[in-house]
């Protein structure tokens, strides 16, 4: 299985992004996934997870603000982000099943 991230990039505070990450695989029907961040000097964060039940949780530092959600047809889980912060920058990237997709960089000017 891969794990595909897209949808970074350079946007002002208080601006929006989507993230997706493709599945090679669908692997998404039954199983959890998390969205993580990495920035510089800063230890990991998970950001966000939806398990196989739809349930999802957030970081308290996004909660509100960001959306993750899934289509299955799709093998994809989103990650809709609003209302962007300099601190939200970070490489994000998807995992799912023990499976680590590679980054897409988030950068929030101020």
């Amino acid at each position: 299985v891969q794990l595909q991230a897209s949808g970074g990039g350079l946007v002002q505070a208080g601006g929006s992004l989507r993230l997706s990450c493709v599945s090679s695989k669908n692997i998404f029907t039954f199983n959890a996934a998390a969205w993580y961040r990495q920035a510089p000097g800063k230890q990991r964060e998970m950001v966000a997870n939806i398990t196989g039940s739809s349930s999802t949780n957030y970081a308290e530092s996004v909660s509100g603000r960001f959306t993750v959600s899934r289509d299955i047809a799709k093998n994809t889980v989103s990650l809709q982000m609003n209302h962007l912060k300099p601190e939200d920058t970070g490489l994000y990237y998807c995992t799912s099943i023990g499976v680590r997709g590679q980054g897409t960089l988030v950068t929030v000017s101020s």
